[in-house]
């Protein structure tokens, strides 16, 4: 592959930071991009508006992939999201399209960019015992001993991240060794050249334009996303279910709190998902940061000339 051709850029930053305007602005230049979803929660097709999917018009810039294509009762590792995301960044290269990776997953970035460590298969017994914990005590809680036995990965993931919460639990169950310690051995392949661009506010700035990102979200029909996602599938445990905005509006759905308590809940776990995000993105002296309102077209120009 031609050097010029092994080119990856990646645009990544707490959510609602504006990731989206600033790779669409690539494409509205003319350069040939084609955008790589990075983002968990935008995987799932159920809930387009509640996690923030780019729209019609959006996509109709240039291409989009890996966005809105999961039932909510799949789960996706992030070696599935791994796999699928060599793929479309090989047929961009194939095709003569810059591959931009968009999205505020920090793990799905780590996968890829930094390796990822083959972790043992994990028993069976033991998978199965922390599910049923789960089921029975509730996320919270159980990442409740997730904080206790290793601080530093439950920082980084909601405490109704049952999937996630359950992974490190069973991992250091059956190894004896922490799920942040084993993303500590992780080799560091050189696969591509790499652009890492961050988007982003302090959180005293942030917070505000989250909370009208929940109210515009409402307006424009996310309760009613989520009564129909909870029509093909009531299961809210599910997979689908356990992202930010979906979680609180099942609440709501399901007679548990009321919108308003939604709406508050909405917003206070939106912000703490910021901050853990930062957490994850900030002490990455690779990443060159930009705010919403700064162009970073001309960074990325320069990086492709080299």
């Amino acid at each position: 592959m031609p050097a010029a051709m092994n080119k990856l850029i990646c645009i990544l930053g707490p959510t609602g930071s504006g990731k989206t305007a600033q790779s669409l602005a690539m494409a509205q230049a003319g350069l040939p991009i084609r955008i790589i979803n990075a983002d968990s929660r935008q995987l799932y097709k159920d809930f387009p508006i509640i996690s923030a999917q780019p729209d019609e018009e959006e996509k109709s810039v240039c291409p989009h992939t890996l966005f809105g294509f999961l039932e909510t009762t799949q789960t996706s590792t992030a070696v599935d999201w791994l796999n699928r995301a060599k793929a479309e960044i090989r047929f961009a290269h194939e095709n003569g399209q810059i591959p931009v990776l968009v999205g505020g997953t920090g793990f799905y970035f780590q996968s890829l960019l930094d390796g990822i460590v083959e972790i043992p298969d994990i028993p069976q017994d033991i998978r199965e015992y922390f599910i049923r914990r789960i089921d029975e005590l509730g996320s919270p809680a159980v990442y409740e001993e997730l904080r206790q036995t290793d601080p530093e990965y439950a920082q980084k993931i909601h405490p109704n991240d049952r999937q996630r919460i359950a992974r490190a639990l069973e991992v250091f169950a059956a190894t004896g060794k922490k799920f942040s310690d084993w993303h500590k051995e992780t080799p560091r392949p050189k696969e591509f050249d790499v652009l890492r661009l961050g988007i982003g506010l302090p959180l005293e700035e942030l917070t505000p334009i989250l909370y009208k990102r929940t109210a515009l979200m409402l307006d424009r029909g996310a309760l009613a996303e989520a009564e129909k996602a909870l029509e093909i599938c009531p299961d809210i445990t599910a997979p689908g279910w356990t992202g930010i905005g979906c979680t609180e509006l099942a609440g709501y759905l399901t007679g548990k709190i009321s919108l308003e308590e939604c709406r508050t809940l909405w917003n206070k776990n939106t912000r703490a998902y910021a901050k853990r995000q930062w957490t994850w993105f900030r002490p990455d002296s690779r990443i060159h940061w930009f705010r919403p309102e700064e162009k970073s077209l001309p960074f990325v120009l320069e990086f492709l000339k080299k």
